[in-house]
């Protein structure tokens, strides 16, 4: 039975890896798949899933007026399908979930969706708060802080390298732009007891 699956984590944990290699196991058996990531974030190239170690993959992309139910019944019209995966799956709208939600269950296609949880503030993005709460399965792809512990946070940094408490929830960027800590960590990163809460 097919399912919706949300894999999340933080920046720079690995997750279009796991994406990758599950897509390439299917490849190995002969099973077609559908990859589709966020049309904005172009860093690996527009239409492309890349990863950090050097592997990547053509993909399609959605920008947020897609109805990916239709896209991925499109795509089926094509041929067979045997998974969609989902990169940047943060960047979905709360409908375009539900959409993916209706593949699954209408179509009985599986979907593996790839995200981060919360952005640099600490909140959740539109897509994986809608995905916590519809995902039929949640698995953290975990990495570190500098620490040694889970980070489950991660802090912006700005082109001098200090912390920016405030700004717009996307913005596009890597290792350049991003560090993952733990909460502890991200805390004091922000001085979040004093200033947010």
């Amino acid at each position: 039975m097919a399912k919706l699956y949300f894999n999340y984590s933080t920046m720079n944990a690995g997750k279009s890896t796991v994406l990758l290699q599950a897509a390439h196991n299917y490849a190995e058996r002969g099973m077609q798949t559908y990859l589709l990531t966020a049309q904005f974030d172009n860093r690996a190239g527009e239409g492309r899933i890349a990863s950090r170690i050097g592997i990547g993959a053509e993909a399609d992309t959605f920008v947020a007026s897609d109805d990916l139910f239709r896209k991925v019944s499109d795509r089926l019209n094509d041929g067979p399908c045997a998974c969609v995966f989902v990169d940047e799956a943060q960047f979905l709208s709360q409908k375009q979930v539900w959409q993916l939600a209706r593949v699954v269950d209408d179509l009985n296609v599986p979907v593996m969706a790839f995200g981060l949880r919360v952005d640099f503030m600490g909140e959740l993005f539109p897509g994986s708060a809608a995905l916590l709460a519809l995902a039929d399965e949640m698995r953290e792809v975990r990495t570190i802080c500098f620490c040694g512990k889970k980070a489950s946070m991660v802090v912006r940094k700005d082109g001098e390298g200090n912390v920016v408490s405030g700004g717009d929830q996307v913005q596009i960027g890597g290792n350049e732009s991003y560090v993952s800590l733990c909460r502890r960590h991200w805390r004091d990163a922000m001085n979040s007891d004093d200033t947010l809460f």
